[in-house]
């Protein structure tokens, strides 16, 4: 049973780690050679950096050890511990790429006229690290710690807190960055948003069919048969007519849409169809968990 714990800790580990790692050589590949922006603490350590030449990596950890410290405080250590394997990954991974470009073993990308392409390409590397971090139940800390404490406290909303959050950054920043600059961060931040979400969300998307119908058994059944999918009946009553009645609950593929809807008319043309996204899938049929 020990051995089993240690594995599945294993697996959060190193998925936390890798994501960064990413995230970090999306900033100093990135970000900071174009002079874009980020948000939250990393935002500061980055508006330091421009300001004062300070290294990254070590304003990283300096404001983003007595947040942890916080954290642990009033929200325990269970909520914590990956935040804290966050930081310290965020921080290594941070001094390493420094060093690396340092040394001249690796060469930041770096534009005079087309900021767009560094914008694409720092959302993309900047929303794959955090969405792995995320998903794996991790976080680099900062204004993640600050919102989650507010929030139990008062209530807020952490995605309120930390926009505010970010536009208090992004907008300190016009002391040292041009304003077409943080329009291209703000392209930069809307494409991590996204990847982010996609990251979270599984790159599976499936359709889930919710059908009410009089015929809803046979309706279960062919899908069962020609479908090979599984499907669930669920007890419903009318409001209207006060009739009992089953829906069919399942969930297809999306190449699979047009087939389950020309076999539930096929039964029932009158049935009531409601087609709703779904995402990360997991179970017979789709992609093991």
């Amino acid at each position: 049973m020990k051995s089993l714990n240690v594995m599945n800790i294993g697996k959060t580990i190193a998925p936390i780690m890798l994501g960064t790692a990413v995230y970090a050589f999306g900033l100093l590949y990135f970000i900071v050679p174009n002079q874009l922006m980020e948000g939250g603490v990393t935002g500061i350590t980055i508006l330091l950096n421009y300001a004062f030449d300070i290294p990254i990596f070590l304003t990283t950890l300096l404001l983003n050890l007595p947040l942890f410290l916080l954290g642990w405080k009033v929200l325990g250590s269970n909520q914590i511990v990956y935040t804290g394997l966050g930081i310290g990954s965020l921080t290594f991974f941070l001094w390493v790429f420094e060093q690396v470009i340092a040394k001249g073993w690796l060469v930041p990308f770096t534009t005079e006229h087309d900021f767009i392409l560094a914008s694409l390409y720092a959302g993309v590397t900047l929303g794959l690290g955090l969405g792995i971090v995320f998903r794996y139940g991790g976080t680099t800390g900062g204004v993640d710690i600050v919102a989650r404490i507010l929030g139990r406290k008062f209530g807020w909303s952490m995605g309120q807190i930390i926009l505010v959050v970010d536009i208090i950054i992004i907008g300190a920043s016009l002391l040292y960055i041009p304003r077409e600059k943080i329009l291209y961060t703000l392209v930069a931040v809307f494409i991590a948003s996204r990847v982010i979400d996609f990251i979270q969300e599984g790159a599976y998307a499936a359709k889930a069919f919710t059908i009410i119908s009089d015929d809803a058994p046979q309706i279960a059944d062919l899908i069962t048969a020609e479908m090979e999918r599984g499907v669930t009946l669920i007890p419903a009553i009318g409001a209207y007519s006060k009739q009992a009645k089953h829906m069919v609950y399942c969930v297809v593929s999306r190449q699979e849409i047009r087939r389950l809807s020309q076999l539930v008319k096929s039964i029932d043309p009158t049935a009531f169809v409601i087609i709703s996204d779904v995402h990360d899938v997991m179970g017979e049929g789709f992609r093991e968990s």
